[in-house]
């Protein structure tokens, strides 16, 4: 009788020993890789949505103090956009070098350079984390989800 939240679980290659579980508007949880095995043995409280699995694979590049990752998004067998991570290494807190990572953005994306992303609003001046990008892409993931979701006009 009650409504489910949505737990998404998400794996990133930078962390290949962790295991990202993040709740519908609530906190990351971080595990390790054998987070999946338990979430198995528990198919019985948690429904499986394979359907609805979304990836980014790309190559990431390094320059200088950067780390530039673009990435295909896929959802099952078809492309459905792309995903650009830009990361400033000697930053741990994020709204310190906000400007300069916009400033390096824009030098090739263009007007297509993003604001500020929602993760940064609560961060304030405390460390980023791991699981503060894997926020960021279950944002854009659940963007790209909605996009397939509006309804096609048929002609008759």
């Amino acid at each position: 009788g009650q409504t489910g939240k949505l737990m998404y679980v998400m794996h990133n290659s930078e962390y290949p020993l962790s295991c990202f579980a993040l709740f519908e508007n609530g906190p990351c949880l971080v595990a390790d890789a054998n987070f999946d095995t338990l979430m198995v043995k528990l198919k019985g409280f948690f429904q499986n949505a394979k359907a609805n699995k979304i990836e980014s694979r790309g190559t990431r590049y390094q320059y200088c103090d950067f780390l530039v990752k673009l990435g295909t998004v896929t959802m099952g067998p078809s492309a459905r956009g792309i995903s650009v991570e830009v990361e400033y290494c000697p930053c741990v807190i994020a709204n310190d070098c906000w400007n300069l990572l916009m400033e390096f953005m824009q030098s090739f994306m263009g007007s297509h350079t993003p604001g500020i992303p929602s993760v940064f609003g609560s961060k304030h001046d405390s460390a980023y984390s791991p699981g503060d990008t894997m926020v960021q892409y279950m944002e854009l993931f659940n963007k790209i989800r909605k996009q397939q979701q509006v309804p096609v006009a048929g002609i008759r």
